[in-house]
């Protein structure tokens, strides 16, 4: 069978982590969604994406296919039912659209000429961006198992502390001397070439991917996920850096979700609750306004190539677009736009010719590629997001 993932409708309440992928590379607890559903699939699938993202992430049609809303999470109960899907039947959980079958000759989907399959489990859906954070711990755990089942973690020096060391994992090349290692919230997951450096005290659950490093002193509470060849110090909550991102000095990140290729200044603090102790609101792409989060605890989401410099203050509910400049004193305000440039004083555009000059910098200090079709989805990116740029 070839199994497709598609967007669904969350994928604009899901800006601006989706300005630049599809829903499917949203990382949520160890893996990507993707990588999860490949998984549990044990398979390869491709994505049902926006026209300018069909380039780097195409859709393979066959004849028969399965149509997967990438917003759900995958289970085991999920996956048994989704594998047993037959032509005209489809995977429902309460009004959304799960899961369907279609063939490459099916000229339209007509749900009401297909057999509906209510889904009754607990399932996880990522609806907004703060459902990112708010539901990483379980994921991580999900993910935990998966990677680790009938597998033997690399050894553990004894320099370093451990609790409840059954539900810490290190792969193959990790480096670390001494430390704290506090396993009794959530597993610990180490990927391949990981450092964790002198005095860093980590409370699961938590994970970090191939080649990222933990700095000297470093003070992690879960649940926390870092990507791969991500770099954090200082003082990290409740957050996900979703890959090449580097948070090296002391300041404190918590409750947030930052994309790929991001920059967080030395001393860069974010608020996750606000003095009154009131519900915390945060910028809605769909509604385009500030819709409430049902959460008193919320911080920063970050979309992809954004940077800050040293000492920048950000407020609870804090939203940045892609490939943002900020910089100065006192609190910017809470939505900044994407190729923005500037901070509380005031904002003008980043254009895109300096911005894309920036990403080949980043991109390459990592080590990987920036290709033509991430130009073009930047440019995009830029051409669509101008609405919001009233500066």
């Amino acid at each position: 069978m070839n199994y497709i993932l598609f967007d669904g409708s969350s994928r604009v309440n899901l800006l601006p982590l989706t300005y630049t992928k599809p829903v499917a590379e949203i990382r949520i607890g160890i893996l990507t969604i993707r990588e999860k559903w490949e998984k549990w699939l044990n398979t390869t699938t491709t994505t049902l994406t926006e026209d300018y993202l069909e380039d780097k992430y195409p859709m393979v049609e066959m004849e028969n296919n399965i149509m997967i809303n990438a917003s759900f999470l995958p289970t085991e109960n999920l996956i048994g039912t989704i594998k047993k899907l037959q032509k005209n039947q489809a995977v429902f959980k309460e009004d959304e659209i799960i899961a369907f079958h279609t063939t490459d000759t099916q000229k339209e989907v007509n749900f009401d000429n297909y057999q509906i399959i209510n889904f009754t489990d607990d399932i996880i859906q990522i609806k907004y961006n703060w459902d990112i954070f708010t539901n990483n711990g379980e994921a991580l755990e999900s993910d935990f198992k998966l990677i680790t089942k009938n597998r033997i973690s690399a050894p553990i020096p004894n320099t370093v502390h451990c609790i409840n060391k059954d539900q810490i994992f290190l792969e193959k090349d990790v480096e670390i001397e001494i430390g704290v290692l506090n396993a009794s919230k959530g597993p610990i997951y180490i990927g391949k070439h990981a450092q964790i450096m002198e005095g860093s005290m980590i409370r699961g659950p938590f994970a970090m991917g191939e080649h990222s490093v933990v700095k000297m002193g470093t003070k992690v509470y879960g649940p926390t996920t870092l990507g791969p060849k991500c770099k954090i110090g200082g003082e990290v909550n409740n957050a996900i850096l979703s890959g090449y991102c580097s948070k090296g000095h002391e300041g404190y990140l918590g409750n947030a979700v930052i994309g790929e290729w991001c920059n967080i200044g030395a001393d860069t603090n974010n608020s996750n609750l606000k003095n009154n102790y009131a519900e915390i609101k945060m910028w809605d792409y769909q509604k385009e306004r500030f819709v409430k989060t049902g959460l008193q605890f919320c911080g920063l989401i970050m979309g992809d190539h954004s940077k800050c410099a040293i000492n920048t203050m950000f407020n609870t509910g804090t939203v940045i677009g892609v490939s943002t400049n900020i910089y100065g004193s006192n609190f910017p305000r809470n939505f900044i736009p994407s190729f923005s440039w500037g901070g509380a004083a005031g904002f003008t555009t980043y254009q895109i010719e300096k911005a894309k000059t920036t990403a080949s910098l980043v991109i390459k200090r990592k080590n990987e590629d920036f290709t033509e079709k991430d130009i073009k989805i930047l440019e995009h990116v830029f051409d669509i997001s101008k609405k919001y740029r009233n500066f």
